[in-house]
């Protein structure tokens, strides 16, 4: 399902991820979108960006993201999320992380709404 209003961005994530499904995962960006995978590290492009979300999915863990803002202007979107990842890391002890994101939607010509720029590490 796509995300009708910026807003929805953020459960859309949490749920594809939490069911480990990369192909919802990259229904949610733009083409050209730009993730950042780990801090100062940006990706851009459909290619860049499924292989990063693919290594987090590989952690096997359960995401939680709460919206703290949005602010948009006409078609585009800036959203804030405080986030927190569990999982296993590949040694197999338990990985815990949590952030803060920030994140730029474009509504598209059908009016659903997509990622272009997706930081994770965006501590502002």
């Amino acid at each position: 399902m796509p995300a009708q209003n910026p807003e929805d961005l953020h459960p859309l994530f949490a749920q594809a991820f939490n069911a480990g499904d990369p192909d919802a995962l990259m229904a949610l960006y733009e083409p050209g979108a730009t993730l950042v995978p780990s801090p100062g590290r940006p990706v851009t492009g459909a290619g860049l960006i499924r292989s990063a979300l693919s290594g987090l999915l590989g952690l096997r863990g359960t995401i939680s993201l709460e919206t703290r803002g949005v602010l948009q202007a006409g078609d585009v979107a800036l959203l804030h999320a405080q986030w927190t990842l569990t999982g296993t890391a590949p040694d197999g002890s338990v990985l815990e992380m949590a952030g803060r994101s920030n994140e730029v939607a474009r509504r598209q010509s059908d009016g659903s709404w997509l990622y272009v720029i997706d930081d994770p590490f965006g501590e502002v």
